[in-house]
């Protein structure tokens, strides 16, 4: 049994179609030894019929004239000549080795490169924030010290936290939401834009 995929086809210039769907795309199929025998087509849509301008031999034909294909961008086509008919398309293409390569590339540059840039990031964000945060809570004793000084002595609050330098805009720097739940103990959610830090970079 010998079975090609078309993609599309031409008789003499003009498109070759499922007579039901109008179909461009189809197989066809060739079986037993004798060439004269008709193939039967198959579109993609599940309609078959008997084609007898195209024999086994015919099929043989453009199985052997089908110029393949060596880079992904290739098309794997055919023309032949039958009985003054010219015939000519564009088969479902084989996978080759460059399709591959060109798939591995893809993948590299817009799944595997970006991924890993987003963990240099978060890296670097994550070594400059205990930096930006000691900076912040020196900023913060010196502004209290004066504060202190100029106000002739007050006694320092000891829950008192620092502002973050980079506010999130989401949770206003707080670093999480309350949320009012009947179905859960927790009241209390982190921000998922600043990963409950109430800072962004």
């Amino acid at each position: 049994m010998l079975t090609l995929k078309l993609q599309q086809m031409t008789i003499n210039g003009h498109p070759y179609l499922c007579p039901e769907c109008a179909s461009q795309a189809f197989t066809l199929d060739g079986n037993g030894f004798i060439d004269a025998f008709p193939v039967w087509a198959n579109c993609w849509n599940s309609h078959s019929w008997e084609e007898p301008l195209i024999t086994l031999g015919v099929l043989k034909q453009i199985d052997a004239a089908r110029t393949g294909r060596e880079h992904a961008e290739d098309d794997d086509t055919f023309e032949i000549e039958v009985g003054g008919a010219a015939l000519a398309g564009i088969l479902h293409p084989d996978l080759v080795l460059d399709d591959l390569m060109q798939a591995g590339q893809l993948y590299w540059k817009r799944i595997i490169k970006p991924a890993v840039r987003r963990q240099k990031r978060k890296a670097a964000r994550a070594m400059k924030r205990p930096v930006s945060n000691a900076v912040a809570s020196a900023k913060a004793a010196a502004i209290g010290a004066a504060w202190d000084l100029q106000a002739g002595g007050t006694e320092l609050d000891p829950d008192y936290q620092p502002e973050p330098v980079n506010a999130c805009p989401a949770c206003e720097g707080k670093g999480g939401h309350d949320i009012d739940s009947r179905l859960h103990a927790t009241t209390r959610v982190r921000c998922s834009v600043c990963t409950g830090t109430g800072e962004i970079d």
